[in-house]
């Protein structure tokens, strides 16, 4: 009995590492898989129809709860704008949505929050949203776990010591993220925006181009659409009114993220 016990012994020890060496090669596996870096693009639709998000973006998107698309059956938009730095351009641009009487979303970082807290506390005054848009805007797939907590975090912390505002959503910086950092800005207390809109209008070089930034988002508004522009471009100043003014015409309703449906 000894003798087939010391016999067996080695082979139970085999098919452990076996087994232990399997598990380990799932979950490595499972670990890439979270952390593959997905760049966020999508296919516009044509006569207002909705655009392909992407099978996969909707599928990640559903799974953690990422604002992207809204309801197909209300006419419903969601104006949003990204703010890296200011250009000169955001002062106009909340006179504009305040004599429409329109709600945005606006994704700051820590830069333009330190050089423009006073254009931060009038967003907040005036009823629109802050998201956090990173301390650096750094890619937040190729940083590590502690990193990307740290420039999600610190900017929330930084803004609620300069105004007692907590911020609840977030854009990651240049659409592009990986399943590890949804389920993480879940962990922090965060909603993901996406958009299901968007034009060349951050390019600086691009500009002076008022009939081209029209034409883009007035001919590609559909129900549910989060509309991605972005604060430091001078058309978006200077055609918004009347963008805004054209999408109210057209019967559709602009609403703030928080009444998302």
């Amino acid at each position: 009995m000894k003798k087939f016990f010391y016999v067996l012994l080695p082979s139970f020890c085999i098919i452990a590492l076996v087994i232990a060496t399997s598990v380990n090669a799932d979950t490595k596996v499972e670990q890439i898989n979270m952390n593959t870096k997905i760049c966020f693009g999508l296919k516009r639709g044509e006569n207002h129809e909705r655009p392909d998000l992407g099978k996969k973006n909707m599928e990640l998107f559903n799974k953690y709860g990422v604002l992207a698309i809204g309801n197909e059956n209300s006419k419903n938009i969601y104006i949003t704008f990204d703010l890296g730095y200011e250009a000169g351009y955001t002062e106009s641009i909340l006179d504009t949505l305040k004599s429409n009487n329109v709600k945005a979303t606006f994704f700051i970082t820590a830069h333009y929050l330190n050089t423009n807290t006073d254009l931060v506390k009038q967003m907040i005054e005036e009823g629109h949203i802050v998201g956090n848009h990173t301390v650096n805007h750094k890619v937040l797939p190729d940083i590590s776990e502690k990193e990307l907590e740290k420039e999600i975090m610190d900017l929330h912390t930084i803004l609620y010591e300069k105004t007692g505002y907590e911020m609840k959503y977030i854009r990651p910086p240049k659409g592009e993220y990986s399943e590890f950092v949804l389920k993480k800005c879940n962990e922090l207390g965060y909603k993901t925006v996406m958009w299901s809109f968007a034009y060349d209008d951050w390019d600086e070089n691009k500009q002076n181009r008022t009939e081209y930034g029209k034409e883009k988002i007035l001919s590609n508004l559909h129900n549910g659409e989060i509309m991605l522009l972005h604060g430091t471009s001078k058309d978006n100043m200077e055609i918004l009114d009347e963008c805004i003014k054209e999408i109210k015409n057209e019967g559709y309703l602009i609403k703030s993220l928080d009444e998302f449906e």
